[in-house]
């Protein structure tokens, strides 16, 4: 089978290629690599790279097409937000199967706001929030939610990664003790300092953001699949978090946040391969903090715990659906770790 990947810069590539070339049917894959970058080491894992433009160019689809056409390519996959957006709108344009859901799933699922609101409707715990659109408007939305007393989150509705996200807390100087022990935290910030960013520069309008009361607990990230014959969700907890990657998680198996998962991807009209994120509060219960709607960076690790949610995608978009689920491994449990490569010449050397 002949498999494009787009975005093999994204840190989730090594992981995605390892649930394609290891899966369940013992299938050959060759999988064509592409990305907006020349210079990223997933270029090395692949059979085949292409550079490519950037999703929201006018030649990005003429471009996939010719390399689909060139490769003779069965099934697309898109890895990164930017991408999973452009093909909602463009699949029937695409020569080949995308395992993507319809523009409007797509949309729903990317903007935060859409998701609390649809998990408002379905019952799923979510946290308090408020949608500002102005400097006093997010003064007192912050106040209201308890601030100074309080911790109080603030993120776009759509963002990529971790970009906007800001953890507002009136306590932030920094000890002796904490200053030797500590790495530095640009995540946290006082509501002073960010009021002081969002109005320096009086060209641009103040963005659109929500601020929600914070989550003290253990977060989870779920790998999820939604086909037409079966569903699965995998909850894993995150034990180690670097720049929003997981280092170290363990799959636990909460039927609450699996039944969420389920109930709040069919509401949007999810399918293929996704994802989910949640956070326990002061009591330990599970809310929703976000959706995924794509192919997740440690989505692997669905792979050890018995349900390979990618090559499922895969199955679905050639029209062989997998009918029944694996068993599922409650003891799974991935470490991610730093690695490296070398080029020299032609030839690439991975430590």
């Amino acid at each position: 089978m002949n498999i494009l990947l787009t975005g093999v810069g994204a840190p989730g590539t090594r992981g995605t290629l390892y649930a394609l070339k290891n899966n369940p049917d013992h299938v050959k894959i060759k999988v064509t690599g592409v990305d907006i970058k020349s210079d990223v080491v997933g270029k090395y894992w692949v059979e085949r790279f292409y550079e490519v433009p950037a999703p929201e160019s006018d030649d990005y689809v003429d471009r996939i097409n010719e390399i689909c056409s060139k490769e003779s390519i069965d099934v697309v996959i898109p890895q990164t937000t930017r991408e999973t957006m452009k093909f909602s709108k463009t699949f029937d344009e695409i020569k080949s199967k995308v395992t993507v859901a319809s523009s409007e799933a797509i949309q729903k699922a990317n903007n935060k706001h859409e998701l609390l609101k649809v998990c408002d409707n379905l019952g799923i715990p979510f946290p308090t929030y408020r949608l500002v659109r102005s400097l006093d408007d997010l003064i007192d939305a912050a106040e209201e939610l308890g601030y100074p007393g309080k911790a109080v989150v603030v993120k776009p509705p759509v963002s990529y990664g971790s970009r906007g996200f800001r953890v507002l807390r009136e306590n932030t100087a920094w000890s002796v003790r904490r200053f030797m022990s500590e790495k530095p935290n640009a995540i946290e910030i006082t509501l002073d300092e960010l009021s002081k960013i969002l109005s320096r520069d009086k060209n641009v309008d103040f963005p659109e953001l929500l601020v929600m009361e914070y989550l003290p607990g253990s977060e989870y990230s779920v790998d999820a699949f939604l086909g037409k014959k079966m569903s699965v969700a995998i909850p894993r907890l995150r034990k180690e978090i670097v720049n929003g990657i997981s280092f170290r998680t363990s799959l636990e198996y909460r039927r609450d946040i699996m039944d969420y998962t389920i109930e709040a991807a069919t509401e949007i009209g999810l399918k293929y391969a996704f994802g989910f994120q949640f956070k326990l509060d002061y009591q330990d219960a599970p809310k929703v903090l976000e959706c995924n709607p794509r192919v997740q960076g440690t989505m692997v690790a669905s792979v050890f715990s018995g349900a390979n949610v990618i090559w499922m995608s895969l199955r679905e978009a050639i029209g062989e659906p997998v009918e029944k689920l694996p068993p599922i491994l409650q003891d799974s449990e991935y470490y991610r770790f730093w690695g490296g490569g070398a080029v020299t010449g032609s030839q690439f050397r991975e430590i």
